[in-house]
């Protein structure tokens, strides 16, 4: 059986070992945290990716913790007006093949975890950061050392985040750009909110300078909520730091008072805040046996909701490239062409909407008469893209 390691342990990494296993590969993966962690908020799976978890068989378990949601919204910060919706739900799934879930990052991750911990073709293991990577052109693979060991197969996929160590190996230091934007997350339980008043869909409340979005997860027990305000001065990279309620009560005072609410029912021990940093779409992925999936090779705003389902986009589309081409580096470099163009597009896509989100003044009211036209497009061509068959489709 031909083996694969993948470094990472997070979405793009686990799903990448489930279609790989899928096609008949041995796959290693390496976390290097001490476990496999479950932590996080809200993400949102729309129809381009949820309909590659469904091919995994992973829909029933996906059922029993995701919320779906009768559409989204786009509402103005003060007054509530709504400036444009679009439907999902059962129009969604019957347009798109597929339906659009909200769920728990940890949620999502256990689902993925049970199916690959039952996988007789995957090993998981823990504590297993990746120290080294060397290619020798004499040879049909790559050796990975980790852990004071080495381990040996036919190629690497570095699944291991925004500050991934094999592309570091690959390509050295890159070093992002603070975009001037810190986000804040926090889960309302649904309990402390009168009821009705968040809608059974995702909303996104639009401002001069920043913007806050919010939808239900696990079935609707829990409001997930990410705020955006454009701040200088504090540029802290990590998604664990904690922040203050009485500063985030101060950036949103005077907006719609179901904002408010929200933010007063948070649990200011469980309010967290981090610079968004960005990264310009890289020219070039891999070298040879070695490549990149997810985060680690393009990391994206999150301003259209696509970081997850970009990274299980890519690990479709790269057991499918491996499965059609024995020659594993023309597989890799297929794969890579194959997303590279796409995946850059969301990347300057995220970047377009944290300015257009954050307008004002006359620029907010041109994009507010826009708005409708350009959801639709975007929205079609987002979830149309059938990541299973993009191989295919790209034969000559």
């Amino acid at each position: 059986m031909r083996r694969i390691v993948i470094a990472g342990g997070g979405v793009g990494g686990l799903t990448a070992a489930l279609c790989l296993a899928k096609r008949d590969w041995s796959v290693l993966v390496l976390e290097q945290g001490e476990q496999f962690t479950t932590a996080g908020a809200g993400i949102q799976l729309s129809p381009n990716c949820s309909r590659v978890l469904h091919h995994l068989g992973l829909e029933q378990a996906l059922g029993a913790h995701a919320f779906l949601p009768e559409g989204s919204q786009f509402r103005h910060w003060r007054n509530g007006r709504v400036i444009t919706q679009s439907a999902l739900g059962a129009a969604a799934a019957e347009r798109y093949g597929a339906p659009y879930y909200h769920i728990h990052r940890g949620d999502l991750l256990t689902v993925l975890l049970a199916e690959a911990t039952t996988h007789p073709n995957i090993e998981l293991r823990t504590h297993a950061a990746v120290e080294g990577v060397r290619q020798d052109p004499l040879e049909s693979g790559v050796t990975v050392e980790v852990g004071g060991h080495r381990e040996f197969a036919e190629c690497l996929i570095g699944a291991d985040g925004i500050h991934s160590r094999v592309r570091q190996s690959l390509w050295g230091d890159q070093q992002p750009t603070f975009t001037g934007n810190v986000a804040w997350r926090m889960l309302v339980p649904t309990s402390l909110l009168p009821k009705g008043m968040v809608r059974p869909m995702s909303t996104v409340w639009w401002g001069p300078g920043k913007h806050f979005v919010h939808y239900y997860v696990r079935g609707g027990e829990l409001v997930n909520c990410v705020c955006v305000v454009e701040k200088a001065g504090w540029q802290v990279e990590s998604w664990t730091e904690r922040g203050e309620l009485a500063e985030l009560q101060q950036d949103f005072a005077g907006w719609h008072p179901d904002v408010c609410e929200l933010i007063n029912q948070a649990d200011a021990t469980e309010l967290y805040k981090w610079g968004l940093f960005d990264r310009p779409p890289m020219r070039q992925w891999g070298q040879a046996r070695v490549t990149l999936l997810g985060d680690a090779c393009h990391p994206t705003l999150p301003f259209m909701a696509q970081g997850a389902a970009m990274a299980i986009e890519d690990a479709a589309v790269l057991a499918d490239c491996l499965a059609r081409d024995e020659d594993v580096s023309g597989a890799l470099q297929r794969y890579e062409n194959l997303r590279r163009r796409r995946t850059a597009s969301i990347q300057n896509g995220s970047r377009r909407n944290a300015r257009v989100f954050h307008l004002s003044g006359v620029a907010a009211w041109l994009r507010n008469r826009a708005a409708g036209r350009a959801r639709h497009n975007t929205m079609d061509t987002l979830f149309r893209y059938d990541p299973m068959r993009a191989a295919e489709e790209a034969q000559p």
